[in-house]
């Protein structure tokens, strides 16, 4: 087993997996920039170094800066998280000529469903459902409108690259595919460096489901089953749940049995997890993979008992998986929200700077990840996720009553936030039903006078007013902040450590 870790990520998640790590006796070693010096990750580890200035492409995405920093160090392990660098084929390959294992699969697996043309081609050779869709990216608006017209609208245009809802537009009519087309091949170009789209069915008020799944290098394969993502806006999930409420247990024992087929067809060894859309009909077609680990894994570790993080640990380290799928099993419910710093009164607007206060609930069945604590900053440079917030109970019910008490209780002072909105989510008639799906939250938008979402010049200018607000309330809160004994956790005094942070030139 590995002595040492270096955990390329910052916030929560680089805090969850240094939480698993230290459970097994390895120590950890983090990253971070200029900009999260005082971060929480990094008082957490049990060392730290500076890889560059702020932005990420400087910092976070600089693999000849972390190889450094594990080659100092000694880490013998990387993991990646998720985002930044955890699904770059590239770095994967890097690590592995430079001797450091990757804790994720093979160079050769992110490859292959990492494009998702390229993808959907071979899960269709692997027996997986798919929505029907172009199976090459089309290069011009008059070539896509051809096969939208064959296979009927609605349709999707979906950037090639990437995920997130970026490069993405439903079409509901001809007239307007043009136009739809181009965007999204700028917003594509923009966000991944790669314009290629294609065109795919929309599927009429579908559930998003996908299926959890390790696989080690011995041929072994296993599904954790389901999560229900439905709730989402602008194609970015809000809430997560486990079991999916309306998923019958034959349709979860097929999509499971789908995805590790799926999984082992690209040779695939880790931790990944398998999108699906499921319609009305209990009908399902595979989305993507994901060729990580999951924001929303706590659901599934809650209802597993399973620690994904400490799974990946042993996979990588060359060890066979330690269960089969006989002995894996679902107990109670499980719903996480995502605490963002933002205003859903305003656009959602990102509301980055200080937060004065941040009072987390307490109780049974709750969990909170998070990479902020009081007297810490939401920087503007990053995802503006202040926490993931997971509860527990023996029922579906029990669970989002416990989740509505505890949000009652959630208290982060000095940054706008979306905690109302979630709460607004919970007793939305459709989501305590469980019957949703992924436009439930489009009345609700609407009650947060929510507005068409910002792109091109309009996103750029919000990022300038949420910059300028940054500046504005750092200059109003000078004086609290200078008296909140921040100075005092720096070097992680918290901590009682002595070690000194080095910095890497850049």
């Amino acid at each position: 087993m590995f002595k040492k870790v270096l955990i390329a990520n910052r916030g929560e998640i680089a805090i969850r997996v240094m939480r698993t790590l230290k459970e097994m006796g390895i120590a950890t070693v983090a990253v971070y920039s200029e900009a999260d010096r005082r971060a929480l990750h990094v008082r957490y580890a049990d060392e730290a170094y500076c890889v560059g200035p702020a932005p990420s492409r400087e910092s976070y995405l600089r693999m000849d800066k972390i190889l450094e920093v594990a080659k100092l160090t000694g880490a013998e392990a990387i993991h990646p998280g998720y985002g930044f660098l955890s699904e770059n084929a590239e770095f994967a390959q890097a690590c592995a000529d430079a001797g450091v294992v990757f804790i994720g699969p093979p160079p050769s697996a992110i490859e292959a469903m990492g494009e998702k043309t390229a993808a959907r081609r071979r899960m269709i050779a692997a027996g997986v459902p798919v929505v029907p869709g172009t199976e090459h990216p089309i290069p011009t608006a008059a070539e896509a409108l051809v096969f939208a017209e064959a296979i009927g609208f609605p349709v999707l245009i979906k950037a090639a690259a990437g995920g997130g809802g970026k490069g993405m537009r439903r079409v509901d009519e001809a007239s307007r595919f043009e136009e739809a087309f181009d965007g999204a091949q700028r917003e594509a170009r923009s966000a991944f460096g790669n314009e290629a789209c294609y065109v795919e069915k929309f599927v009429v008020e579908p559930k998003h489901v996908e299926i959890q799944v390790l696989c080690d290098e011995h041929g072994n394969g296993v599904s954790l089953f389901e999560r229900d993502c439905s709730v989402q806006r602008r194609h970015q999930k809000v809430i997560e749940e486990s079991p999916c409420a309306v998923l019958p247990d034959e349709i979860r024992r097929k999509m499971g049995e789908v995805a590790v087929q799926g999984a082992k067809a690209v040779g695939y060894v880790g931790a990944g997890t398998f999108e699906f859309l499921l319609d009305r009909d209990k009908n399902f077609y595979f989305l993507e993979m994901n060729t990580r680990l999951q924001v929303e894994h706590p659901v599934t570790e809650a209802v597993v008992g399973v620690d994904l993080v400490e799974e990946q640990i042993h996979i990588a380290a060359g060890r066979p998986l330690r269960f089969t799928q006989e002995q894996l099993s679902q107990r109670g419910h499980a719903i996480e929200v995502r605490i963002y710093a933002e205003d859903p009164a305003n656009q959602f607007l990102p509301s980055p700077g200080l937060i004065r206060r941040m009072v987390v609930p307490q109780g049974p069945g709750v969990r909170n990840d998070s990479g902020y604590d009081s007297g810490t900053e939401v920087s503007l440079h990053y995802d503006p996720m202040v926490a993931k917030f997971i509860v527990t109970g023996e029922t579906r019910e029990k669970a989002r009553l416990r989740l509505l008490r505890a949000l009652d209780e959630y208290q982060v002072d000095g940054i706008a936030n979306n905690i109302e909105f979630l709460k607004a989510c919970l007793v939305e008639p459709d989501f305590v039903s469980g019957s949703y799906d992924t436009g439930v939250v489009n009345p609700i938008l609407e009650r947060f006078k929510a507005v068409k979402p910002l792109e091109g010049e309009d996103e750029a200018l919000a990022l300038a007013a949420a910059a300028l607000s940054l500046h504005l309330r750092r200059a109003q809160s000078a004086a609290p902040a200078a008296s909140s004994g921040e100075t005092d956790r720096d070097g992680w005094r918290d901590f009682g450590r002595a070690r000194q942070v080095s910095r890497l030139s850049t």
